[in-house]
């Protein structure tokens, strides 16, 4: 299939906002996406019928130290991490500094509040009715507070946030008032991912980052009341297993999540919103290469890693060369894989890697890569219909 380069800066670094936000306007007319045209990073929104493009942020002081981006400056700068998209509304939430903001198609930028001092932040997510944001933030000791740091720390995380009885906190936040309509301690965790519910802001997906038992511990639901455990030891499931990447179905009945056994093979695996029916879907030996599963319609998948082609020489990257669509019948177990196109990527670095994603309509699938030099977003046909 063909594919197409998106965004036209040449001398820039431009990528898709976090795969678990869109990076799409709800009728698939314009992208919202992160540049570094200005020499620090911002983010653009380009109108895909006639390549209009408008600034959306207004950062000048480089990037913010959080979860992925552990070399940033302690609370200034923008939030790499922090980028959210509410996409029927065209509304943009991202951290400046310590200020949650909310930025409209037109230029204006509203301050709606800001994250307590002494915490750390990681990716945000906005309520797919637009009325609420989830900052999720840990105690600073974590990432060594107001240390500015070289690079990720050379300690074990979450076993400091264990041994030191560290807490994260899950803040949520009225998109339209600012008003914090709760926060909630979640103590001797590390989390760095939140999604509410496609179809219920009160259920927000969260998890885990690299615990020592990640099979068990990555995945977790807070109803507003309990915080339920989505996987844990059981039948095929061990505490060495290793997951991550988990994502709300479309539809908001299950969460589907990919990593490996202890055994050494790969999976998916999809468990309903209740945390019972899991289903897991071994993929073939030698599928290794690293990658992340995004949703599309009922039964579709998009993957940036894993597959092999077995007529192509696969490159020296520990990410995936391949963007692929995979059609899974959960009932049987069963999942078909259609290599859409290499994504070519270095995967040297977070936002090198390719993070695919549908657009609304299913269409089309939309990708990172440095394959021309310098990062771009691409497209490609998504095949049958998503």
């Amino acid at each position: 299939m063909s594919v197409e380069r998106v965004t036209q800066c040449p001398d820039a670094n431009e990528q898709l906002l976090y795969f678990t936000s869109s990076s799409l306007a709800v009728q698939d007319d314009a992208l919202y996406f992160i540049s570094d045209r200005t020499g620090t990073p911002n983010v653009f929104r380009r109108r895909l019928a006639d390549g209009a493009e408008e600034q959306l942020s207004r950062n000048a002081e480089g990037f913010l130290k959080s979860y992925v981006y552990f070399d940033g400056t302690p609370y200034a700068g923008l939030g790499r991490a922090s980028i959210s998209l509410d996409a029927a509304s065209g509304a943009l939430y991202f951290i400046q500094g310590r200020d949650i903001c909310k930025a409209l198609p037109g230029g204006e930028i509203k301050v709606l509040a800001q994250y307590p001092q002494g915490q750390m932040t990681a990716f945000t997510h906005v309520s797919a009715d637009g009325t609420r944001i989830c900052v999720p933030t840990t105690d600073g000791r974590a990432l060594d507070g107001d240390e500015q740091l070289a690079g990720k720390p050379d300690y074990d995380i979450d076993a400091r946030v264990q041994s030191e009885n560290l807490s994260s906190y899950l803040h949520v936040y009225d998109t339209e008032t600012g008003e914090e309509l709760f926060c909630e301690e979640i103590p001797l965790s590390w989390i760095t991912h939140v999604q509410f519910s496609p179809v219920n802001h009160d259920l927000i997906l969260y998890n885990h980052e690299w615990p020592s038992d990640c099979g068990i511990r990555r995945m977790w639901l807070f109803d507003g009341d309990q915080h339920i455990r989505l996987r844990s030891e059981g039948s095929g499931r061990q505490k060495d297993d290793w997951t991550c990447h988990e994502m709300w179905e479309r539809d908001g009945s299950a969460i589907i999540y990919h990593g490996g056994f202890a055994s050494g093979r790969n999976y998916i695996g999809r468990v309903q919103a209740d945390g019972a029916g899991h289903t897991e879907i071994v993929l073939p030996e030698g599928w290794w290469r690293y990658g992340h599963f995004t949703v599309g319609g009922t039964g579709v998948l998009v993957s940036d890693g894993y597959y092999e082609h077995p007529q192509h020489t696969t490159s020296d990257t520990e990410g995936g060369d391949w963007i692929s669509r995979i059609d899974v019948d959960w009932e049987e177990g069963r999942a078909d894989w259609t290599p859409l196109c290499r994504n070519l990527s270095s995967w040297d670095s977070q936002d090198s890697h390719p993070h695919p994603i549908y657009d609304h309509a299913g269409k089309n699938v939309y990708f990172t890569s440095d394959f021309e030099g310098k990062r771009a977003v691409y497209r490609v046909p998504a095949g049958r219909g998503a």
